[in-house]
């Protein structure tokens, strides 16, 4: 199974957090391949500029973090951005619809505790 992690759930991973659901510890386990998006370390940046999120490690190292959690990188590219116009209006947050896109592109199971997401006709992995 390939697997693209929604940001909240890529953090919980990077933080090895109490807060990671069970089922999805054992699907990042268990997966052939894990991905963390462009998109996601587009979004912590952001919260964290703007103090809408903390981490427990520096910004910095948060694409060494990535790596060396034995995830790949997934870039954006153009075929995603225009996946966008076929997207219904479920989802307002522009990095999900992203992550969303994205799944639907490549394709990948996106793993997300946030029910709204799945709403959409991607693999939604809600836990």
């Amino acid at each position: 199974m390939r697997l693209l992690l929604d940001t909240h759930i890529l953090l919980w991973c990077l933080e090895d957090s109490e807060s990671l659901p069970n089922q999805a510890r054992q699907l990042v386990l268990s997966a052939d391949e894990v991905y963390a998006s462009a998109v996601n370390i587009w979004e912590i940046v952001i919260k964290l500029s703007i103090g809408k999120l903390s981490l427990d490690f520096d910004v910095y190292d948060l694409q060494e973090a990535v790596a060396s959690s034995g995830f790949e990188i997934l870039d954006i590219k153009p075929e995603h951005a225009i996946k966008l116009m076929d997207l219904e209006n479920y989802h307002k947050d522009p990095f999900d619809r992203m992550l969303v896109a994205q799944s639907l592109v490549e394709p990948l199971h996106l793993v997300t505790s946030d029910s709204v997401i799945s709403q959409y006709p991607a693999s939604i992995i809600c836990v």
